[in-house]
């Protein structure tokens, strides 16, 4: 199973507080230890919302809003993609997962299982599931 693993942003993430050396050093050694298990398909870090934008939709209307936006504690700082056997085994690996806040701050990572093939009923034909494989495969490098 694939699951979509959110870490939350804080006030020193949305601040562009970059993390210090001994911080990369934590990450990395957890980072390394998703890798050697065979777990890890991805992940990484983003910059404060303050850099980024949101696109609203309404019938055929878009409309672009520019960051930063308000509600730090609704916002995504970063992810991974993992591959593990179940969601208990996913919570496993992340209950050890360094975590940084900021004094008195709580933050929470997020855990969703990403859909799969299988996931789906009759409505997804073999044909839509070849295209996907091939965009997947095309994405991958793998064509």
């Amino acid at each position: 199973m694939r699951f979509m693993v959110i870490t939350k942003a804080s006030a020193d993430s949305e601040a562009g507080v970059l993390p210090g050396t001994e911080d990369f050093d934590t990450m990395g050694t957890f980072i390394q230890e998703l890798v050697d298990a065979g777990v890890l398909l991805a992940a990484d870090g983003l910059h404060p919302s303050t850099q980024g934008a949101r696109i609203y939709f309404e019938g055929d209307t878009r409309t672009v809003v520019d960051g930063p936006f308000t509600e730090t504690k609704e916002l995504i700082a970063g992810y991974y993609l993992v591959e593990t056997k179940s969601l208990e085994e996913c919570v496993e690996w992340f209950k050890r997962c360094p975590v940084r806040t900021g004094e008195g701050e709580q933050t929470n990572i997020e855990i969703r299982r990403v859909f799969q093939a299988e996931d789906f009923d009759d409505s997804f034909t073999t044909e839509q599931q070849q295209a996907v494989a091939r965009r997947h495969a095309t994405v991958a490098g793998n064509d």
